[in-house]
């Protein structure tokens, strides 16, 4: 079953086992240009280096990680630890947490160059990221598509994330349902998307 979303409010877009909102326009034109141009220059982006069945492999999407606290986040045998929030990642998180309604301590930022460059079927449920939390996911340039897909069921939604556009994962969502950003060789404009998440304590550096 496959369904295709384009202009959305926030309802829930999720049939079942989950929740997820959208806010095509939560950041205005000036905003947009402001904040990509800023992430874009002054955020410290790096490559990213994944582990999988035992080879390791350098994306050309580049990453950043960013908390109010030195969290480290472990993912795909990789470990980072957070830099601190700039002043522009903290009025971008504000104006998520007034929409969402959720609280947030940590970013992780992607940078994708083109439409070549996309992301795999996963979900976002590592066990250091508090349970059931909003997972929050801001798009900047490029509109991309974005999918999901249920994890024991035949159900997929596809959307377009606009540039300025909100997406609120939570409750069960990453528990039942995978979400890519498949690949496209049509985009050939940049994306900077920012995944605004609630960490646990547990995984601040020093902690066991």
């Amino acid at each position: 079953m496959q369904l295709q979303f384009e202009n959305l409010d926030q309802s829930n877009l999720l049939p079942f086992d989950g929740i997820v909102n959208y806010f095509p326009f939560a950041f205005s034109p000036e905003e947009i240009n402001h904040y990509f141009e800023y992430l874009h220059k002054e955020i410290s982006w790096e490559q990213d280096v994944i582990k999988l069945f035992g080879k390791t492999y350098i994306t050309e999407r580049k990453v950043a990680w960013y908390a109010e606290k030195p969290f480290i986040y472990r993912y795909s045998g990789q470990s980072k630890t957070a830099l601190p929030f700039s002043s522009t990642l903290m009025d971008i998180k504000l104006r998520v947490e007034q929409l969402t309604g959720a609280t947030y301590n940590a970013c992780l930022l992607n940078f994708y160059h083109h439409g070549s460059e996309g992301m795999g079927w996963h979900s976002d449920n590592e066990k250091s990221i508090s349970p059931l939390s909003s997972i929050a996911s801001v798009s900047l340039g490029a509109i991309r598509k974005f999918q999901f897909k249920h994890k024991s069921k035949r159900q997929k939604l596809d959307l377009l994330l606009n540039s300025g556009s909100l997406l609120d994962m939570r409750a069960e969502t990453q528990e039942y349902w995978l979400h890519a950003l498949p690949k496209s060789k049509k985009v050939t404009g940049a994306r900077i998307n920012l995944t605004f998440r609630k960490m646990a304590d547990s995984c601040e550096i020093g902690q066991p």
